[in-house]
């Protein structure tokens, strides 16, 4: 497998394919960099760099029982972009991704980040406070932090259905879809899991988005059972001094699998602006488009 060790000695686990311009993938909570598949697959194909990693304490990166926080996340990222020396890079942020990203960028991205991509983030807070009415209650979040740390198997299960909006009338359970989410969920360790509840929930990326300076496109599902849209996306995009909003009546948290097809289209039509062009031979020859 293929790791990097930061300084706190935690390593970080990451999978890189190809040439050519990267794109940076950055999973949600509690997953991995195995939900970027649909997209990993796409964009290879399409003649980029794709690189997705475990966040620290998900998936195969170490178990961690501190760090756990977005400013730790972003810090890990810079030591993963530093080594594998990116520039003009674009990253792509789903759900606590998201987050990640917009940390990372403000925080370390200068000449190395092209463009930003936030796909159902929870930027630019979800918590409701004075500050912020409109948020989800920290009732309900301490109830994801309690399921979590005392029912996590049957949880996670449970949890994949309101994700991808298999409860909604009409849908479709795709049965292996919830088992894939299951599974990245329990590779993970609890510790990390529990404590990214609070980081994805009481982070206020307010002043991250205000000080983006280059172009971010914020797609989010009309019909999000886990960070709605009208707290986020909506939100976010009012805040960025250069930022582009798709939003999708009727699509999911987890769009991304679930809606790939219109979700990669939308991306590739972003990022292709000025991209940088590799020889067809240099590139995997899986045919996905």
């Amino acid at each position: 497998m293929s790791t990097i060790k930061v300084k706190d000695g935690t390593q970080i686990y990451y999978k890189d394919w190809g040439t050519g311009q990267p794109i940076v993938f950055h999973h949600g909570w509690p997953l991995s960099g195995d939900d970027w598949d649909a997209q990993m697959m796409f964009f290879l194909d399409h003649g980029f760099r794709v690189i997705a990693h475990d966040r620290r304490g998900h998936g195969r990166s170490t178990q961690t029982a501190y760090g756990n926080d977005m400013d730790t996340y972003a810090a890990d990222v810079a030591e993963l972009t530093k080594f594998l020396d990116l520039r003009n890079a674009i990253h792509v942020g789903h759900s606590t991704g998201g987050g990640e990203v917009i940390r990372y960028v403000v925080k370390y991205g200068k000449d190395r980040v092209a463009k930003a991509v936030l796909v159902s983030a929870v930027t630019p807070i979800m918590i409701k406070s004075d500050r912020n009415p409109n948020g989800i209650p920290k009732s309900v979040f301490d109830e994801i932090r309690l399921n979590t740390a005392t029912q996590r198997a049957q949880y996670f299960k449970d949890f994949s259905i309101p994700f991808y909006g298999y409860n909604r009338e009409g849908a479709k359970p795709s049965q292996g879809i919830r088992d894939n989410w299951w599974r990245q969920g329990m590779m993970g360790g609890i510790k990390a899991h529990y404590d990214c509840i609070k980081a994805f929930s009481e982070t206020d990326f307010t002043d991250d988005l205000k000080s983006v300076e280059i172009p971010v496109l914020v797609l989010h599902g009309e019909d999000d059972q886990i960070v709605p849209f009208e707290i986020s996306g909506q939100q976010a995009v009012k805040l960025l001094k250069n930022g582009k909003l798709i939003s999708y009546p009727g699509f999911p948290h987890g769009m991304p699998t679930t809606e790939a097809a219109t979700i990669n289209k939308d991306i590739l039509e972003f990022i292709s602006e000025n991209r940088i062009e590799v020889p067809r031979d240099k590139i995997a020859g899986i045919q996905l488009s």
